[in-house]
């Protein structure tokens, strides 16, 4: 038997409910994926509450925008790949309207927190040989994620420098970005932000965060004046980009007062409250403020993403790029595993991980 976790109705935690179905060979020219790892994003728990219906649509759906593993079974037709072969799942499957899987009865979405996917042989890439297996599924949203902003929209280069800034540093996403930037040109200056001097602390350990200075933004329930530090690292230049999936209150104020002339700061999450801005530091630095969601590059195609994604599977082929984990938690502690991610202790990526008996 299979299973998958189910969402029959919008709420907590405890709405997961996990299904069992019957096993289903692929039809011609599709492929079966036995997920050995399950990627886990902040989308999956706005989906899980009812607030990102554009991705999850009505209920019931399966949750899950990212997974890899091993093909075990191969359709009619099928020259592409043989049974034991590893491979990450397209960028653009788990979506709204992707691939139906076999004796699925959803209204929504048909994501990855299932222990098998199908589809066609050409949405699977090849893994790099030295990824382990519990990271299959860790990697395009992350890493995607930046190099679509700062690279396709952006048009960072390798010909150039900048010093970009990175809110949310424990991140998975600003992890990523950080690696991507150091990747272009070892001469780009990297700034991380977080909330507490602990995480500074383990941060500043963490080979897979590559930050040239990391500030804290929050002290004793109070706002540090991080932006002073700023200036100062900059020489009163400023910061050419900050990619922020905070986007609200005092600390959006901040990085409008720390941007430099022309500088942009680039928005790809709501996680802050929404609070009063002032804009007119903006306006008199000709600096700009722009929103980022992966589905831009995605929806312009594969001749778009797939550059990236080559680029991304080299980098973590020759060491460039390295997946911080966190913690993995198998298929049927779903449950457990989003309230950990609630908590936002974590530090790097969190996955799930099928094991035998849920398969």
């Amino acid at each position: 038997m299979s299973m998958q976790v189910v969402i029959p109705a919008f709420g907590g935690v405890e709405v997961l409910e996990f299904h069992r179905v019957e096993p289903a060979e692929p039809p011609p020219g599709q492929v079966r994926v036995r997920l050995t790892s399950i990627g886990m994003n902040h989308a999956d728990l706005m989906a899980r509450r009812g607030h990102y219906k554009l991705s999850s649509g009505p209920t019931p759906f399966t949750p899950g925008l990212e997974g890899g593993g091993i093909v075990d079974r191969v359709g009619d037709g099928v020259t592409r790949w043989k049974v034991g072969d590893r491979v990450l799942l397209d960028v653009a499957l788990p979506r709204l309207g992707g691939p139906r899987q076999p004796g699925g009865q959803l209204a929504g979405m048909e994501g990855t927190y299932r222990t098998h996917y199908f589809c066609d042989e050409d949405s699977c890439l090849p893994a790099p040989a030295n990824l382990p297996d519990e990271q299959l599924g860790c990697v395009w949203l992350a890493y995607l994620t930046a190099w679509g902003c700062l690279v396709w929209k952006h048009g960072l280069d390798a010909g150039g420098t900048v010093t970009a800034c990175f809110p949310a540093a424990s991140s998975p996403v600003a992890m990523a970005g950080a690696q991507l930037l150091k990747a272009l040109n070892p001469a780009n200056v990297v700034i991380g932000l977080t909330r507490s001097p602990e995480k500074r602390q383990k941060l500043s350990e963490c080979p897979e965060a590559p930050y040239d200075h990391l500030l804290v933004t929050r002290r004793d329930g109070e706002d540090e004046p991080w932006h002073r530090e700023v200036r100062k690292i900059t020489d009163g230049r400023g910061v050419d980009i900050f990619f922020d999936p905070v986007a609200a209150g005092s600390l959006l104020n901040s990085e409008i007062v720390s941007l430099a002339e022309h500088g942009t700061i680039y928005i790809y999450g709501l996680l802050g409250k929404p609070a009063a801005v002032d804009l007119t530091p903006l306006i008199r630095k000709h600096a700009a403020i722009r929103g980022w969601a992966l589905s831009e590059l995605t929806a312009s195609g594969p001749e778009a993403y797939l550059p990236g994604c080559r680029t991304i599977l080299d980098g973590l082929a020759d060491g460039r790029f390295k997946i911080r984990m966190d913690r993995t938690f198998s298929l049927r502690e779903a449950r457990q595993a989003q309230a950990w991610m609630e908590q936002a202790t974590h530090l790097g990526k969190l996955a799930l991980i099928p094991d035998e008996q849920e398969s």
